[in-house]
């Protein structure tokens, strides 16, 4: 047996250097809790290995948040950047989500550099292969004796594969798509990491020995082709916007050359050659056990679910500035290669395209997220947390989002500190972490700002406002953000009372009003009404205010959506009130729910095995009906006159 030596004891180890563990080694480095991050490869730190780009929609409030929060996403993704684009537009501002385009190369490069200058934080390329748990009754990779029977197993550390161990007082797992890792190209499979690097076959077999409840997923990643190769002539060419809008909040303005992406579609030849092969595909020949993305489907599965569309929509996006490859976005496949080549040659400027990676799917494990608790705390070995596609999500921005609270919550927890968990109502990192907890999911989880119940008070422009002060509490959030912040508030509330108080009369707005085709005003009118008026604001208005400050385009946005959309914003804060009474109602922990009369079996099987904390928690796990919900309003009234 080969000798195991000690290499380091660290407060914090972060197993994974993807979104979620470079977030999470971020955040509790800087903290103050000693943190040591490591990677099967090091090229692998804040990798894209699939589309290479941040934001969305949905997924741009959460990068706002994680910045908000004092995490590193939408700084990186600001110096990365090479397109921008605002998305939704042309509908309300709670459902405007920026995305853009990175160079994944400098995206690596940047926030590599990064976590090697942050301090507190080590980063180390080792393999892990096994988390070294000790437990008292005799569960996991140790057992210590004369402990109390009733202590749950605790993770103490983690071996390599080369023998060596780190202690630490708690880990982190951001394991990614590489745990159990396989890919599949038609009938080729082999086991593999995205990007061709290894898996964590090791560590895989180590978590399912420990109890971990696994399960096996599925996502996908289309070809890349030369750009060389391609006819963009034949495609609709789509420019960034003339203004870029910052992910970060310690950013005012960015002013950089833009590169183009360009659209095209299949038709009908492109699907026939697909359908004439779907017995070639992985997909549908059975070797794929994992469950897929719904929202991010294979070309082959498009077709089949969606046989009568005539076309569907391909984007050609560079992967950056100092490479030829393009990145076929809607277009992921686990056809072989001969028959990609075939079907995208049939595409209108891809005739001659040159694939130098071809698509593939990959099937990895993750952990049943309902296993863990609001903290992203695995519930049955203390010190373990988990986060990102670990968790069944995907994306960069989850990953991003669930990395960082993880790190918060694991250095709070160490710090003996209260944790710091979001409410629906108050971030979609609330919104993606209570989805993931209490209902789990059958599928790769994404963000969407339909999941979210209050989502004009959960703007991405104002997730400073909601965030930044839970952040500097928590100790993460700098003083220069926090006074930074402050400063920007007074002045948006400074700039809101102004516009409410400051009145015009009838004479003064005759000929602004002629000039937008509406009826002479008989009244007077305060800025804040103009701008409430249809096509009306706050820049329409601005030949009537000659004197307004002078304030950046973050707080223009702001104070506009305060005023324009009031009634919306106090409508849904009068519905939370409501809801909060659900929420404050708090459920002993240690209920007998199979007890209580008129609960319904599998509601009473839901609630032993989550053990929600509150009324509001309960109300949303699946399987605890809202007749479920009076039966322990009911019993809660009782217990409460029986005390």
């Amino acid at each position: 047996m080969a000798e195991e030596y000690v290499l380091g004891t660290y407060d914090v180890i972060v197993v994974g250097a993807g979104h979620a563990g470079c977030e999470a080694a971020l955040a509790c480095a800087r903290m103050g809790e000693k943190t040591l991050m490591l990677a099967t490869d090091l090229t692998s730190l804040a990798m894209m290995p699939c589309n290479p780009a941040i934001g969305g929609t949905g997924k741009g409030h959460l990068v706002r948040e994680i910045d908000a929060l004092g995490g590193q996403m939408g700084l990186n993704i600001d110096k990365t950047m090479i397109q921008s684009r605002m998305l939704n537009m042309s509908k309300g501002p709670a459902v405007h989500s920026l995305r853009a385009q990175a160079d994944k190369s400098q995206y690596h490069i940047e926030m590599k550099k990064t976590v090697e200058q942050q301090e507190n934080l080590y980063l180390k390329q080792a393999e892990v292969t096994e988390l070294l748990v000790e437990s008292p009754c005799g569960y996991g990779t140790e057992s210590q004796n004369g402990a109390d029977p009733q202590e749950k197993p605790f993770v103490y550390g983690v071996r390599t594969a080369t023998h060596a161990i780190y202690k630490a007082k708690a880990v982190i797992l951001c394991t990614g798509t590489f745990l159990g890792g396989k890919v599949f190209i038609g009938d080729s499979v082999h086991e593999s990491g995205p990007n061709g690097m290894a898996p964590a076959t090791a560590l895989a077999e180590n978590l399912r020995a420990l109890g971990l409840p696994m399960r096996r997923f599925k996502t996908g990643t289309p070809a890349r082709a030369l750009a060389s190769s391609l006819d963009f002539s034949k495609m609709t060419e789509q420019k960034g916007d003339a203004h870029i809008v910052p992910f970060s909040f310690m950013n005012d303005k960015i002013e950089k050359e833009q590169i183009s992406c360009y659209l095209t579609y299949t038709n009908e030849r492109t699907h026939q050659i697909i359908r004439d092969n779907f017995h070639r595909s992985a997909l549908f020949g059975g070797q794929i056990e994992g469950i897929g993305p719904r929202y991010c489907p294979s070309i082959e599965d498009k077709i089949k679910r969606f046989s009568d569309k005539p076309r569907h929509q391909l984007f050609v996006e560079p992967e950056g500035l100092d490479t030829e490859e393009m990145y076929l976005q809607g277009m992921s496949s686990s056809l072989p290669e001969d028959v990609q080549q075939a079907f995208y040659e049939t595409i209108e400027g891809l005739e001659n395209i040159e694939i130098v990676r071809p698509a593939y799917a990959i099937e990895y494990d993750c952990i049943d997220p309902t296993a863990l608790d609001h903290t992203l705390h695995y519930k049955d070995i203390d010190g373990l947390f988990c986060a990102g596609q670990f968790n069944g999500s995907s994306g960069y921005e989850e990953a991003g989002a669930q990395g960082l609270m993880a790190g918060i919550n694991c250095a709070l927890s160490l710090q003996g500190k209260e944790p710091l968990v979001l409410a629906r109502n108050e971030a979609y990192i609330g919104v993606l972490i209570d989805d993931l907890v209490l209902k789990g999911t059958n599928e790769p989880y994404r963000i969407m700002t339909s999941r979210a119940e209050y989502r004009i008070l959960l703007r991405q422009d104002n997730a400073d406002v909601r965030l930044t002060e839970k952040g500097y509490q928590a100790g993460l959030v700098t003083e220069e953000r926090y006074q930074r912040y402050l400063a920007k508030r007074e002045r948006v509330q400074a700039e809101v009372e102004r516009l409410r108080t400051t009145e015009l009369l009838p004479g003064q707005l005759d000929d602004f009003f002629a000039a937008h085709d509406m009826p002479p005003a008989k009244n007077k009118y305060t800025l804040a009404e103009l701008i409430k008026r249809p096509g009306l604001d706050y820049r329409a208005i601005a030949v009537l205010d000659p004197d307004r400050p002078a304030l950046s385009d973050h707080e223009i946005t702001q104070a506009e959506v305060e005023i324009k959309y009031e009634g919306y914003i106090d409508k849904q804060l009068r519905q939370i009130e409501r809801f909060r009474k659900l929420e404050e109602k708090e459920l002993p922990a240690e209920a007998d729910y199979e007890s209580i009369r008129g609960l319904r079996i599998e509601a009473a099987q839901k609630l032993t095995a989550m053990r929600p904390k509150t009324l509001g928690m309960a109300s949303r796990i699946s399987g605890v009906s809202p007749a479920d919900i009076q039966v322990l309003l009911i019993w809660l009234e009782q217990r409460k006159r029986q005390a």
